[in-house]
């Protein structure tokens, strides 16, 4: 079995630049470099006949490259309590459009649509109950900004988990043209 997600992953000065600002939370289980990206739909575990339809099909998904930039760290909260920081981008729209195409791709194959609300996002850490608060980070942020960068392609990533958290790697990249 094969546990699948689609995702862009930022250039290498936008990682460093999101690498930069993670810190003053105790207790948050930050990302390293190699697990930063930006996910546009996450499949979850399929046999190697459904991956190899998931491959075709995101091969087939058509759109211009498009640019984007870092313009917040935000956080998401379960039962009151914050348990991820995040890096948001703008404009939302093209990623918007991406994810639909993914979307659909994906469902032509046989796998279910999306049942999550799509936010554009980077997740920075994950955060435990006894984690810190996550309002000194907000504000030394300085709101996380960046240059607009080129989103050309997106990639269809395997994880692997491992005791000492996910591992990623691109099976394949898809270019937008």
């Amino acid at each position: 079995m094969h546990r699948l997600f689609v995702a862009i992953r930022p250039p290498r000065p936008i990682r460093e630049t999101l690498l930069a600002a993670m810190g003053g939370i105790s207790g948050a289980r930050w990302q390293k470099e190699d697990q930063l990206h930006l996910t546009l739909r996450f499949i979850g575990e399929v046999n190697r006949h459904l991956a190899d339809d998931i491959h075709a099909a995101l091969g087939a998904v058509r759109q211009p490259p498009f640019e984007i930039a870092l313009n917040r760290i935000g956080h998401f909260e379960r039962r009151g309590q914050a348990d991820a920081v995040w890096a948001g981008v703008t404009p939302p729209e093209p990623l918007h459009a991406l994810h639909k195409k993914v979307d659909s791709a994906l469902s032509r194959v046989g796998v279910g649509p999306d049942q999550r609300a799509f936010l554009p996002h980077i997740t920075l850490a994950r955060l435990k109950r006894s984690s810190g608060s996550v309002g000194n980070l907000l504000e030394q942020s300085g709101g996380l900004v960046s240059a607009p960068f080129i989103v050309d392609h997106f990639a269809l990533f395997e994880s692997d988990l491992t005791p000492d958290g996910a591992v990623y790697s691109i099976v394949e990249r898809y270019p937008l043209a």
